[in-house]
């Protein structure tokens, strides 16, 4: 967030000056304890008034739905192998006789990782003033509490400009990663001193300023906030220890003694000052090259003693010996292309922010590129200040958790429970914790397209996600084939969110954005790209091909511009579409000879979110894109035909992302509810001008969120994290224990078969399967992963 966010508390924290290096091939941190996972309601049964309504993808378009039951799949974790052997069997056995559907398994399911051995050096961190850990807290740092030949559950690696912009912009991500046991680091890459006053606001002018006592206050909030949501005491004793970066400074590392798989990292660079105006001395003018190296700002009470300063390359590599210490399987970040402001031209987020993104960026392509031993990983972006304009994404009682994490981090009570003369938190937020409606919302900036997994003439299953800034492919051959993957294909710099459609003759077509940096910092450039199979059924893809970008210069709009959307009309004629940093919808059609025409202007006004298209019935494109109070939507008015003006549809406002599907011969939208999480549908025709019929509420575990629909199965992000699904109308939401990264993606595998398909926090893909034959008694086959465990060993 922006420097005026400081921190909570956190009593009795260990200090150590003993220096370690973050980097190199230090074994990353395990976790020792698990914390009880908030289970969130089950309830928001789908009405049955309009069950059919849906579904999409379906072999039928009269298709009118199916019913649904619970899974089998959110069991107890004693005795889940026998049961997983004996399920795998059972369901393998009948979904065979039903309609030949068979899902394979990749490897062992997630499991826990064991004890912490922690940063090179730090396990033998001599602490100081350490507050003794509760009776039964789990073992110290270095010990081991299960075998370290345990599956991978995935580890999470965030990255964030300024004390709070994980509690501001990531949460609730944040808070059901720990919750679930998932070992979590968050890297501060600023100290987030601000003008150094740390007072509520009427206090401000007679408070003086004390810049390291305030980035101090600030780590105190954010330690005490991390203690909440991992132990439920704010006060809970954290290890804090001195380490050389991998960029020739120092940062400090917090590790929480009660669930030491939590750590913070500091690396305390000079902070902006300002969130729009010019300021040399900032990430930003660091990454312009305004200044040659930007110095450190160290806290007031933090272990590092030594003063330093970073040119562009060492920030870079400071974050690569992180990421290579940690080996995440999923990173998260701010958004580097967050946009201006129509009007006023300003940016719509923190220069911090982004300009930290792009350092991130950089740092990402570096640790792919150099590391050789390491896992893949994912990456998730999250969208910033502009959140406080968009419709809430959360449910009341969500929204209510994260902003009683944002009371801890405020230091609302005032009690000086840290021990610190610093202060105990950020008072400069105590006056409103919510920010600007940040709490009441959560919004991915990428990877919101839900048509990633498709299937072929064969009944075969293709998956393309992004691993390592690169598009990944795994492949199931036919109905019953064995998967293989993940295959990365060749070309660097790919961003999250990847659409696929199948053309006229059988190949599959990928699209997505990919970022270069150019050799100026006035050449970042993020353009639209696409590769198309080179037969049907064909492993091999072709390269590459670049559609440019509809935005000028990065300088404009922060090469702001969406993933794509794709469709094929029924002439067989591709096009493509995306928001550009205007906020407009812009397009490429591709022309009879193989070429495509100039990016055209389709107009529209505040749209925000990724655009969607699918075909009608009669073979029309349809386009729909979401604004900060309803969806618009664009129409041909026959195949093959231009596509028509921006029209509004009249539904009422949405959380964003938009999932299309051509079905009931027009196109069918989910969206969910803003402040409720549920999921909502409607038809829209095309038949003499855009037409809705028949809004429907569908329930949904107060999830947020894209969703996925294809024949009877409904499928999206619910409370707590995991995956909530519907499996046709009349019985409640099923939810899954499994966790994921993104946005989930389902296509109909044969007749009244469907397969469903996530990334996990580890980063493989899952898939399942559910077949309709029966409506009464269909369910979600168990969550199967997708080749080796991801350890990069």
């Amino acid at each position: 967030m922006p420097e005026q966010q400081g921190g909570g508390p956190v009593e009795g924290r260990d200090r150590a000056a003993t220096a370690s290096t973050v980097g190199g091939n230090g074994p990353a941190t395990r976790p020792v304890g698990r914390a009880s996972r908030r289970s969130g309601d089950a309830n928001d049964p789908a009405s049955g008034a309009h069950g059919a309504v849906r579904r999409g993808r379906t072999t039928d378009p009269a298709d009118t739905g199916t019913r649904r039951r619970s899974s089998p799949q959110g069991r107890d974790a004693a005795g889940v192998r026998r049961w997983a052997r004996f399920v795998k069997t059972v369901a393998f056995c009948a979904a065979t006789a039903a309609c030949g559907m068979l899902v394979l398994r990749g490897n062992d399911v997630l499991d826990a990782l064991g004890g912490l051995d922690g940063l090179d050096g730090l396990a033998n961190a001599r602490p100081a003033d350490h507050k003794t850990a509760a009776p039964g807290a789990p073992a110290a740092p270095g010990t081991s509490a299960v075998p370290t030949n345990a599956p991978d559950p995935g580890r999470v690696v965030q990255i964030v400009a300024h004390p709070d912009d994980d509690l501001y912009f990531m949460n609730p991500d944040l808070r059901y990663s720990i919750a679930a046991g998932h070992p979590v680091t968050t890297v501060y890459l600023t100290a987030g001193e601000a003008d150094g006053v740390n007072a509520v606001e009427g206090k401000r002018a007679t408070t003086p300023p004390n810049k390291p006592a305030y980035a101090e206050a600030r780590q105190n909030g954010i330690r005490a906030a991390y203690a909440k949501m991992a132990t439920g005491d704010r006060s809970s004793a954290w290890k804090r220890t001195a380490v050389a970066t991998k960029g020739g400074g120092h940062a400090e590392v917090d590790v929480l003694v009660a669930r030491p798989e939590v750590n913070l990292v500091w690396l305390q660079m000079r902070e902006a000052g300002s969130v729009y105006d010019n300021a040399p001395d900032s990430l930003h003018g660091l990454w312009d090259n305004k200044v040659a190296r930007l110095e450190s700002v160290l806290a007031s009470g933090t272990p590092v003693k030594q003063k330093f300063s970073y040119s562009k390359d060492q920030v870079v590599q400071s974050v690569v010996g992180i990421l290579e210490h940690y080996k995440p399987t999923t990173i998260r970040s701010q958004d580097p292309t967050p946009g201006r402001s129509p009007g006023t031209k300003r940016y719509t987020d923190h220069q911090d922010h982004f300009y930290g993104a792009r350092f991130v960026q950089a740092a990402l392509a570096a640790y792919a590129k150099d590391v050789k031993e390491r896992p893949h990983f994912v990456v998730q972006n999250y969208v910033g200040y502009s959140n406080g304009s968009l419709p809430s994404a959360l449910d009341p009682n969500e929204a209510k958790e994260k902003l009683d994490i944002l009371d801890v981090y405020a230091w609302l009570d005032k009690q000086n429970h840290c021990g610190s003369e610093a202060g105990c938190g950020d008072l400069k937020v105590a006056d409103h914790p919510e920010g600007n409606n940040w709490t009441s919302t959560v919004n991915y900036a990428r990877g919101t397209g839900t048509s990633w997994l498709t299937s072929d003439k064969e009944h075969g299953l293709w998956a393309f996600k992004v691993l390592d800034g690169q598009v990944a492919v795994w492949h199931r051959t036919g109905l019953i084939g064995r998967w293989s993957g993940p295959r990365l294909l060749p070309g660097t710099g790919m961003d999250q969110g990847i659409s696929t459609v199948t053309l006229p003759d059988g190949r599959i077509a990928a699209f997505g954005t990919r970022t270069s940096f150019g050799a100026r910092p006035a050449d970042y450039r993020r353009e639209v790209v696409y590769a198309v199979q080179k037969s049907a059924g064909a492993q091999e893809f072709g390269d590459w091909q670049s559609l440019g970008t509809p935005e000028t210069a990065d300088e404009n709009w922060t090469s702001d511009i969406s993933a794509p959307a794709v469709s094929v009309d029924g002439t067989g004629q591709l096009a493509t579409y995306v928001r550009d940093g205007a906020y407009t919808l812009r397009g490429r059609v591709q022309l009879a000879n193989g070429g495509w025409g100039p990016w055209e202007r389709y107009g529209g006004a505040d749209l925000h979110s990724t655009p969607v298209t699918a075909t009608d019935g009669a073979g029309r494109r349809m386009v729909f894109a979401s604004t900060t109070k309803t969806v618009l939507g664009w129409a041909q008015a026959k195949p093959g035909g231009p596509l028509g003006p921006a029209t509004p549809t009249g539904l009422p406002d949405t959380t964003l992302p938009l999932t299309a599907e051509g079905r009931e011969g027009g196109v069918r939208l989910w969206f969910r509810k803003p402040g409720s999480g549920n999921v909502r549908t409607a038809l829209v025709t095309g038949e003499g001008g855009l037409k809705v019929n028949h809004l429907t509420d569908l329930g949904g575990l107060q999830g947020f969120g894209s969703v996925t629909a294809s024949g009877h199965v409904l499928a999206g992000r619910s409370a707590g994290g995991q995956l909530g699904s519907d499996l046709g109308s009349g019985r409640p939401w099923a939810r899954s224990a499994l966790m994921f990264v993104g946005a989930p993606s389902s296509t109909v595998t044969g007749k009244n078969t469907v397969s469903l398909a996530v990334v996990g926090l580890d980063a493989r893909l899952y898939v399942t399967s559910s077949s309709s034959s029966d409506d009464a008694n269909a369910y979600l086959t168990p969550w199967l992963p997708v080749g080796p465990r991801n350890t990069g060993r």
